[in-house]
């Protein structure tokens, strides 16, 4: 579904800037609220008007334009909070590109943070004063933090708003640079402009089928683009209400999401495919009696393949409580397109297709019945605006027939321009054109797919497929396999890679166990069961299966894992093993424990031993 931009007659549309569209609410509604921030997701701690956020981004503008010239960048490290969203919008009003990252824990290693400041050029960190008192010692360690202005924006002068200087700033002014880890744990600094944020905030709004009724529940990271993007800018642009929670609350008590969506009658809320598995799993029949949940008219599941087996579940269970099935939204998007790509229609129930498992791993598309061997693939929809979806083969650099599975190729106005000074990776990602006609640029998104009648099927991506005896193999098939095998492995926690031994390509599983099974684990069982299930299930060897500690798995900002990462682990020997088995077969293993006593890891779990306890995606602590 292609609509053109000029068929558009919002007046929104005619805006810019983000600086635009705020100074517009802040005029034309300053006393409504925007942002409400809930502490431990349950009771409403503070919270922001259009037009008390205009002012706080004015007074926070002004000091910084006396400490930074025009395009300069400036870090913003915060925690959950509503101070992130007006440190952001006093970057943008002060002309400044904001850079957010990760607030980093004071035990925390801080070379992710440090190879970002280092490719930003940043100048300026803008957080709270018990956030820099925490981090005070380490930045002793870390010069190149050290040496940089630190500033706290708690205690910025609201008077200095009217010494406010507006910046020259257009729809191709660069707004921020999402940094994003990718697979491989090196992270790159996506230039979002202006004019990218307005075009894809346009496609949100389209795409969700968004009014000026919608309101917003979120508890996704505000440095990660999703929840900056979706949960913070998207109801800036329709002038609504956002309430939103820490990632923390919710992964404590998933609960406190779905309640908050009761209490607030929240038409839009959503995360990736775990969110939705977690609350199936942590939600009790009890709690179900206190919740209505027939409000909710978008539920949006993406950042991570989506699970036809989650959305059922889900439905179901959540079906008393008035949730509607065709309120998931399936949808497809990274950082180097600003966000959203494709989505569904808002009143349609998700799409379904199941085809032959072995034929996509020829990458083949064959529909079937269901069946032995039958695999089914969630459509994530169709592309909106201007944007153009096509699939092309990796090697040949040509459009694939229809029935191929190529690599998903993007060109519209929501795509970045480049990866911040890194003209090489720029020209890798962001310049795709195809061999045989020329057409181009494309993003080249390094995610497998087909279309199938318009709609948009996501199957891997290209460096991650697993390659053995020349068949190809999905890790993420295979973790789903391992992670059922047994009760006491934790869903979405898993990785599956291969490396080369004696000529051969092997198959090594890196699974997270469950915290609660950690006192009581039969290791032999556990690692029989995984054999097991994927000789039956891929036909497949297990050459090794490591079992680690519940949190510990490395995955990027958006909650993706890193397989990479994983296999380096593998390989080094840094992976928080609990157990570990090496060998072709299930025989052949020799079962040991290493020398992690398992009864010694519940005890320091219990005790509140940080490293223990991590939840389990880096992104939403």
């Amino acid at each position: 579904m292609t609509i053109c931009l000029a068929d558009l007659q919002n007046p929104l549309d005619n805006f810019s800037t983000l600086v635009e569209l705020l100074s517009y609410r802040a005029k034309n509604q300053p006393d409504k609220t925007a942002y409400i921030f809930l502490r431990d997701g349950e009771t409403e701690e503070n919270s922001l008007t259009y037009g008390e956020l205009d002012l706080q981004a004015r007074s926070l503008a002004t000091h910084l334009q006396s400490l930074l010239s025009p395009g300069d960048r400036a870090l913003l490290l915060y925690p959950p909070g509503l101070e992130f969203i007006t440190a952001f919008f006093g970057c943008l009003y002060a002309g400044a590109i904001a850079v957010p990252a990760y607030p980093p824990r004071a035990n925390m290693n801080l070379l992710r943070l440090q190879a970002i400041v280092k490719n930003a050029q940043a100048k300026v960190v803008l957080t709270t004063k018990s956030l820099l008192d925490n981090l005070e010692n380490h930045l002793v360690e870390n010069p190149e933090l050290a040496t940089m202005r630190w500033l706290n924006s708690d205690r910025i002068d609201t008077n200095l708003s009217s010494n406010w200087q507006k910046p020259k700033l257009d729809r191709d002014t660069v707004a921020f640079l999402q940094y994003t880890s990718g697979s491989t744990g090196t992270p790159k600094g996506v230039a979002i402009a202006h004019g990218n944020l307005l075009c894809n905030q346009r496609s949100i709004r389209m795409g969700f089928g968004h009014t000026d009724k919608t309101i917003f529940v979120g508890w996704l990271p505000l440095f990660h683009d999703m929840g900056l993007i979706g949960n913070v800018l998207q109801p800036l642009y329709l002038g609504i209400p956002s309430i939103l929670m820490s990632p923390v609350a919710f992964l404590q008590k998933p609960f406190s999401w779905l309640q908050a969506i009761s209490r607030y009658k929240a038409t839009t809320s959503g995360g990736p495919d775990f969110a939705y598995d977690l609350c199936v799993r942590k939600i009790t029949p009890q709690q179900l009696s206190s919740l209505d949940l027939s409000s909710w008219e978008v539920a949006f599941n993406g950042a991570e393949p989506v699970r036809a087996e989650t959305l059922e579940r889900f439905a179901s269970y959540f079906a008393p409580c008035g949730f509607r099935r065709e309120a998931f939204y399936p949808c497809y998007g990274m950082a180097e397109a600003t966000l959203f790509i494709s989505g569904g229609l808002k009143t349609a129930s998700p799409i379904l297709y199941q085809v032959e498992g072995a034929a996509l791993e020829e990458n083949r598309v064959v529909a079937t019945e269901s069946g032995e061997g039958t695999k089914t693939i969630v459509g994530c929809g169709r592309t909106w605006l201007d944007e153009k979806i096509a699939i092309v083969d990796p090697e040949s650099l040509t459009q694939c027939p229809s029935g191929k599975v190529g690599e998903i190729w993007v060109s519209g106005s929501s795509i970045a321009s480049s990866y911040w000074n890194q003209p090489e990776k720029t020209a890798e990602t962001f310049q795709g054109y195809l061999a045989d006609t020329g057409e181009g640029p494309f993003l080249r998104t390094g995610d497998l797919g087909f279309l199938q009648d318009g709609e948009l099927f996501v199957t891997g991506r290209i460096k991650d497929v697993i390659i053995i005896r020349g068949q190809n193999h999905y890790p993420q098939d295979i973790e789903l396999t391992v992670q059922k095998s047994h009760s006491g492995l934790r869903s979405h926690c898993g990785a599956a890679f291969t490396i080369e031994r004696k000529g051969q390509q092997r198959l090594v599983v890196v699974q997270e166990v469950e915290r609660t099974y950690l006192k009581r684990l039969d290791i032999q069982e556990v690692i029989g069961n995984i054999t097991e299930a994927v000789v039956d299930n891929h036909g497949l060897q297990v050459y090794a299966t490591v079992l680690i500690k519940p949190g510990s798995i490395p995955k990027t900002s958006s909650g993706k894992i890193q397989r990479h990462a994983c296999k380096r682990g593998f390989l080094d020997g840094t992976l928080n093993v609990v157990a570990h088995c090496s060998g072709n077969t299930q025989h052949q293993a020799q079962f040991q424990k290493l020398e992690v006593d398992v009864n010694s890891l519940l005890a320091k779990v219990q005790q509140g031993n940080p490293d223990s306890q991590r939840v389990n995606i880096n992104a939403v602590q």
